[in-house]
Order: C-alpha cells, then sequence, then structure tokens
C-alpha cells in the first residue's frame, strides 16, 4: 500500500524513479486542444437513415482512431454517481482499500500502483489503479470492492449500460465494414474489463506521465473521463489535448479492431499526462475477445485485390506478446503476413 503514489504524493518532490527520460517526457510547452477529433451524435443511430452517423464514425476510425459521443443513451445521473463512487474509493482510509492492493498479475480485482510489472519497471507511472472484470456481471461482482457499499450497485449498473453502449457502436461499425450484422458478437466481446486510474496533483507534470504512449490492444475502449484534463492523442506525429465533453464518452478503435477490419480503422497511440493542481480519474471498460478467440481480417474485406494484411492467432497469444512489445511498429509487424 505504501508504494501508491495517492498514499505518499503530498510529502516530497517527484521521486527520480518517476522521471522520465528527456525524449518522452511531456516537457513544458501546451499542447494544444483538438476541436477536430469528432464528435458523434449517437441519437440517429435508431434512424432507419443513418448511413451518415455510420460514415463519420468510420472516417473518425480511420483518421483519428479516436470520437466522443454525445447522446448515448447511458444515464447523466448514472455517470455522475459512478465517477462520484470511484472518488468515494480513492479517497477511503488506507486500511478500507489495504484488502484489495496487489502486486500479483493473475489476482481478478486488484488496486495497484504504476504497471503491472511495478517491481521490474525502472520508471513508475504516476497513478494508482484499480482494475476488475466486468463480465459474467453476477459472478465478477462477488469479488468488487465492498465499500464504498454502493459500488457494487452502482459500477454494476453502469458497466451493463456502457457494455449496451459499445454493442451499440461495434454492430454501427459492422455495418459499415459491410460485415453481417452481429459479426462483434459472442468471443468477439466477452471479455469486459474496468481499469478506474486515479492521477493524483503532480510536483513537476513536465518530467513525468500518467501513462505511457500506448494503443489499447482490443476491440474498443469506452473512456469516462471526467472534467479534468488529461488524455492526449498523437496525430500526424503531434500531440493534441482530447478535453473533455459534457456527458460524453471518448471511444478508441484498439489493435484487434485495426487487424479484423484489415487497417480500414486504425489504432492511435495516446497517452495521460499529469497536471500539479487538480486530481484526475478517468474510468475504460475494455471490450476484447476472449483468449481463445481466432483473430483475422474479417473474409468479406478480403479478396484478390484486397489481400489480407494480417495472418490469423489465437487472442491470448496475442495478448501476450502486447505485455512484452515495446512499440506499435514491432507489435504490428509480429502480425503481417509476409509480402
Amino acid at each position: 500500500m505504501e508504494k501508491l503514489v495517492s498514499m505518499w504524493y503530498k510529502d516530497q518532490a517527484l521521486p527520480e524513479n518517476y522521471i522520465f527520460p528527456p525524449e518522452k517526457r511531456p516537457g513544458k510547452f501546451t499542447v494544444p486542444s483538438c476541436n477536430t477529433i469528432p464528435v458523434v451524435d449517437l441519437s440517429k443511430a435508431l434512424d432507419h437513415n443513418r448511413s451518415d452517423l455510420i460514415q463519420q464514425i468510420l472516417k473518425a476510425g480511420r483518421e483519428f482512431g479516436f470520437f466522443q459521443v454525445i447522446n448515448h443513451g447511458v444515464p447523466e445521473k448514472l455517470v455522475i454517481d459512478t465517477m462520484d463512487v470511484f472518488k468515494e474509493f480513492f479517497e477511503m482510509p488506507a486500511e478500507d482499500k489495504a484488502s484489495l492492493y496487489s502486486d500479483a498479475p493473475d489476482k481478478s480485482c486488484k488496486l495497484s500502483t504504476s504497471n503491472d510489472n511495478y517491481l521490474h519497471e525502472e520508471i513508475h507511472l504516476w497513478r494508482d489503479k484499480l482494475r476488475h472484470p466486468c463480465h459474467p456481471l453476477e459472478e465478477c461482482i462477488q469479488d468488487w470492492p465492498e465499500k464504498p457499499t454502493r459500488y457494487r450497485e452502482v459500477v454494476g449498473a453502469y458497466t451493463t449500460e456502457a457494455k449496451k453502449l459499445g454493442s451499440v457502436i461495434l454492430e454501427l461499425i459492422s455495418e459499415g465494414l459491410g460485415l453481417d450484422s452481429g459479426y462483434f458478437r459472442d468471443k468477439l466481446t466477452q471479455s469486459f474489463v474496468l481499469s478506474v486510474n486515479y492521477y493524483p496533483p503532480c510536483p513537476d507534470p513536465s518530467l513525468t506521465l500518467g501513462l505511457s504512449k500506448h494503443c489499447d490492444p482490443g476491440l474498443i475502449t469506452i473512456l469516462l473521463q471526467g472534467d479534468v484534463s488529461g488524455l492526449q492523442v498523437l496525430k500526424d506525429g503531434e500531440w493534441i489535448a482530447v478535453e473533455p465533453l459534457p456527458n460524453a464518452f471518448v471511444i478508441n478503435v484498439g489493435y484487434l479492431l485495426q487487424i479484423i477490419s484489415n487497417n480500414k480503422l486504425k489504432s492511435a497511440e495516446h497517452r495521460a499526462v499529469t497536471n500539479s493542481k487538480n486530481a484526475r480519474m478517468s474510468a475504460a471498460l475494455f471490450i476484447s475477445p476472449t483468449g481463445d478467440s481466432i483473430i483475422e481480417p474479417a473474409r468479406a474485406l478480403t479478396d484478390a485485390e484486397n489481400p489480407p494484411i494480417y495472418k490469423s492467432f489465437q487472442c491470448k497469444e496475442f495478448l501476450t506478446n502486447y505485455l512484452s512489445m515495446k512499440s506499435r511498429e514491432s507489435m504490428l509487424e509480429l502480425y503481417m503476413r509476409q509480402a
């Protein structure tokens, strides 16, 4: 528990093992806010003529790998209650959280700090995180935090609604790509993991990161980022800030969706920066296939003129390699077919 940033950050300057090499630091320059990351109004998802909406999503997934959604159907009160519960959790006394803390990578529901390889990493991330599976809910919920007392009720309701949102988005993507209705069902979308990130105020945000540059491994991520800015996306070699919008979710494309779409959609590198004044929280719901799923470019998207770019592989093998790979380029090249 003493490793948690939230336990000691007020007491000292930035420790050396949180200072990134110069080439990886965010620095002191101001990253511009991005007004061009698409905002998609999902109220049109039920319209018979929803082709414009689908094309917006595909264009965003191709050009940015990111978009925000509004009018998404998740009740605003539930979203507010969920963020309040997460805040309550991280502000609880240490003794109320101690049973959840673990460095073990295979623990189902756990509170930890930095990355899962904390004991072996040279530079730590300025964040604490609570992570647990959400499917099947009736089984997973038994391992969730018992405090705050309303955690299981509120977060259970929230993840149920967020899963529905994920299904809507993936169905729109499926339709836009020309895949069969329900393509992203069953084993392709049976892994739901929630990661709640807590970034305390930092004594020198220019030297450290809350999350290093990375792409998410799964299909899509549904991110609730609260009202404090910190998410940045790499676009055309430049970092741009994705500012929080009221009652909106950030959606981003993962590696596996890029592969299944045969590069019609692209995953984008992103990171989280810190600030010196305000704590920041975000909650990411990762939607992924089961470990034994076979991943390959959708056959409906490939033919003699558009051959598959990637080979077939088992999802759990991919995830194992993802954890050990250092760069986006080496990760994708590993699964590309030989020319």
